[in-house]
């Protein structure tokens, strides 16, 4: 319908895309303690997910919010009382703007979310024992104009991810250096 309307519209596709249901940025999920899985929060992590983005200004969040705008035909939750989704700026979900209107966060959240493991051991107390935070938002992808090649576009929506890195020394020796560190504090005490 936009391209109807003359407003330059594309479809795109999140692989691995999250769905944050209490949005909190996360995609929670809890064990007890013997391990076995407890329903307790509706995230899901979605082999993938599509919407639409189209282009036009923001008059409302300024221009620094011009350019792609999520929406999604299909949303899941409600917004406003509404099943609604968007329009969300593409820039306000590089940059975690969060706090915007038009559903930011849900859209930052199926791009961004960190997995994260619990334990629970009651009612009031839960211990974090897994964080990954790369696997959501892999490969968010439109088709290439005037052929039915992928075009990435996983950097229009987030950063990327700082790769992790090891030292080049194993743990004993880095750990003897702190000993010798401490050696030459108490020393000059």
């Amino acid at each position: 319908v936009l391209r109807c309307l003359g407003i330059p519209t594309r479809v795109i596709t999140n692989f691995n895309s999250a769905h944050d249901s209490n949005i909190n940025l996360t995609i929670d999920k809890y064990i007890d303690m013997s391990g076995k899985t407890l329903h307790l929060t509706e995230d899901s992590v979605w082999n993938f997910h599509v919407w639409n983005e189209s282009w036009f200004a923001r008059r409302d969040l300024g221009s620094f919010y011009d350019g792609w705008q999520v929406l999604d035909a299909t949303p899941q939750e409600k917004s406003k009382g509404i099943y609604q989704c968007g329009p969300a700026s593409i820039r306000a979900i590089k940059e975690g703007d969060v706090n915007l209107d038009y559903d930011s966060p849900f859209v930052f959240a199926a791009v961004n979310a960190d997995c994260v493991t619990w334990i629970r051991y009651s009612k009031k107390r839960k211990e974090r024992i897994y964080s990954n935070t790369r696997k959501i938002g892999k490969c968010i992808s439109t088709k290439a104009v005037g052929t039915n090649s992928r075009v990435d576009v996983t950097a229009n929506y987030k950063y990327p991810e700082v790769k992790e890195f090891s030292f080049g020394i194993p743990y004993s020796r880095y750990k003897n250096s702190l000993m010798d560190d401490r050696k030459i504090l108490v020393t000059a005490v």
